[in-house]
C-alpha cells in the first residue's frame, strides 16, 4: 500500500507535524529523508530494508558509498544527501556548544566527542582548543594512526595551541576496538603533554578516551 493511501494521521510527514519528530520510528524518519520509494516498494518499506541491511541508523550513516548504493533505488545522490545530513547535525552540536560554557561540563564534552570520534575506523588523536572562558575555538584532529595506535608529538600540539591562541585544551582520542579504558601508554603520553603545555602556561583540562558510545574522562578518574 502506498503511504498516500494510509490514514492521514499515520503518514510520517503528518505525524511529524502533529506530534513532533521524536514520535517517529527510525524507519519513519528515514522514509521522510528518502521522500519516495521505488516501484513496488514504498519509502517506509525501503527504509526498513536499509535498516535491516545495516542494523541501525548509526551503521547506515557510516556505511561506505559502495555498500549504500547496493540497495535498489539508492544512488550517489542519496548517499551524498545522507552524509550532508550527518555533517549538519555534527556542526549544529559544535555551534551549540560554541555559544555556551558547556565545555566546563564533562557530560556535554563527552557527548560532543563521542559524536566526533566513536565511529572512526582508525585511531585519531584530537584537541578541543578553548579560550580563557573555556569556549570552543575549534576541534582539531592532530594525529592519525593505525587501528591500534597513533604517534603523538607534544611539541606539535603546543604549536597548534599557540597558533590558535588557546588558553586551555581538552585532549581526546578514540579506541576503534570500542573499549574506552585508558592504557598505560595513554597515561604516559598524557603526562608528557601536560608537562609540555605547562611550559607555555596552557592548561590541559582533561583527556578523554572514546569508545563505543562511552567516553572515559582522565579528570574524573583523578589522572589529571
Amino acid at each position: 500500500m502506498k503511504i498516500t493511501d494510509w490514514p492521514k494521521q499515520d503518514r510520517p510527514r503528518e505525524k511529524l507535524l502533529n506530534q513532533g519528530a521524536s514520535s517517529l520510528s527510525d524507519s519513519e524518519l528515514l522514509a521522510i529523508f528518502l521522500r519516495t520509494g521505488v516501484p513496488g516498494c514504498s519509502a517506509i518499506e525501503l527504509a526498513q530494508i536499509m535498516l535491516k541491511k545495516f542494523g541501525s541508523l548509526r551503521a547506515l550513516f557510516h556505511a561506505n558509498q559502495q555498500d549504500f548504493c547496493q540497495i535498489k533505488g539508492l544512488g550517489q545522490a542519496k548517499f551524498v544527501q545522507l552524509q550532508a545530513s550527518l555533517e549538519m547535525s555534527q556542526r549544529y552540536m559544535a555551534e551549540k556548544l560554541n555559544r555556551t560554557d558547556n565545555f566546563n561540563s564533562v557530560a556535554q564534552t563527552q557527548e560532543y566527542l563521542i559524536a566526533k570520534l566513536r565511529d572512526q575506523p582508525q585511531e585519531i588523536f584530537a584537541m578541543l582548543l578553548l579560550d580563557s572562558q573555556h569556549r570552543l575555538i575549534h576541534f582539531k584532529p592532530m594525529f592519525y594512526g593505525t587501528i591500534d595506535s597513533a604517534s603523538v608529538y607534544p611539541r606539535v600540539l603546543v604549536q597548534q595551541a599557540l597558533k590558535d591562541n588557546a588558553a586551555a585544551v581538552i585532549l581526546a582520542h578514540n579506541h576503534p576496538s570500542g573499549v574506552a579504558e585508558p592504557s598505560q601508554a595513554d597515561k604516559h603520553i598524557t603526562q608528557r603533554i601536560i608537562q609540555a603545555f605547562a611550559l607555555v602556561d596552557i592548561k590541559v583540562l582533561d583527556h578523554m578516551v572514546i569508545g563505543d558510545g562511552v567516553a572515559v574522562s582522565f579528570a574524573q578518574r583523578g589522572l589529571i
